[in-house]
């Protein structure tokens, strides 16, 4: 997820704030059978563990150091004493599991007042994010050449210890545990047919990888990256022309950081905006708490 800096947070509220009204709906002037998408088509790893009246407790005991699948879903956008007591909640909660994070998801297509995102970030010190969901109809995908150098397939056996050292590698970047830990979410996708992976070859070299997961009427891409020294050289288009090659009736879908340049990679290869949703994220928050607390 890609966070704001704090300076950037009044362009944020004036200028970058979404209006749901210029959200294009999937479906207007497309195929009837294309599937409408909102951000309930994502896939989520972790269970709901608790829920109250605003918001759902999502956790991955196997996972604890993914924030992705350790969070509070706000079900309305919480008052500024809501978020504080979901707040204290998950704080408490994690520290009995050990978690150095906190993070918390507001409700898809819906604003901050600017009294709630200057208190999140200027007092309780939480770094605020973007996402944005993008759809597409296969048959839209732009028509790409075969190039010799890129050899992109599934991932099967043959081929399975190249996947996993590629994803390895990028992991490692939050850390040896959270690698770890990715690498047995990797072995148990392989086995469940829900889940496929793509890895793409340069020059003989891997380059790059996918998940795609596979519901009824749509196919989600994620995770989708080509190692930096690989780039711009179209590989990330042509492993998601085989995910629109090999799922032409499906509605594909991925989400996209709000202010990353793939965004706009994904706009000009004829996907969709269909909806935007905030996120908040504090990192290592006990060792904050405890900075503060010797300034004081």
């Amino acid at each position: 997820m890609t966070l704001f800096s704090n300076n950037l947070l009044l362009y944020v509220i004036e200028s970058f704030i979404i209006k749901t009204k210029d959200i294009k709906v999937w479906g207007e002037g497309r195929r009837d059978i294309m599937e409408k998408v909102t951000y309930r088509n994502i896939h989520k790893e972790g269970k709901r563990i608790k829920e109250s009246s605003n918001w759902i407790h999502v956790h991955n005991a196997e996972m604890l150091l993914q924030y992705d699948s350790n969070y509070i879903q706000f079900k309305t956008m919480p008052t500024i004493k809501e978020f504080e007591q979901a707040e204290e909640y998950l704080k408490a909660f994690h520290q009995k599991t050990g978690q150095k994070h906190l993070k918390f998801i507001f409700p898809e297509n819906k604003k901050f007042t600017k009294e709630l995102l200057d208190h999140i970030v200027h007092k309780l010190h939480y770094d605020v994010g973007l996402t944005e969901l993008y759809a597409i109809d296969p048959s839209e995908f732009p028509v790409l050449s075969s190039i010799e150098d890129i050899l992109i397939e599934k991932v099967t056996e043959a081929n399975f210890e190249d996947y996993l050292q590629l994803e390895y590698n990028q992991d490692l970047e939050y850390g040896l545990d959270y690698a770890k830990g990715k690498t047995e979410i990797y072995r148990k996708n392989f086995k469940d047919s829900h889940f496929l992976q793509i890895i793409a070859y340069y020059k003989g070299k891997a380059a790059g990888a996918l998940e795609a997961i596979i519901e009824e009427k749509t196919v989600e891409i994620d995770g989708i990256f080509v190692i930096e020294e690989f780039q711009r050289n179209g590989i990330a288009a042509r492993m998601q022309k085989m995910v629109m090659d090999l799922f032409p009736e499906k509605t594909i879908i991925l989400l996209a950081d709000g202010e990353d340049t793939p965004r706009e990679m994904y706009k000009k290869q004829n996907y969709q905006k269909q909806g935007f949703q905030y996120e908040a994220l504090k990192e290592k928050y006990e060792g904050l708490i405890s900075k503060l607390m010797e300034i004081l």
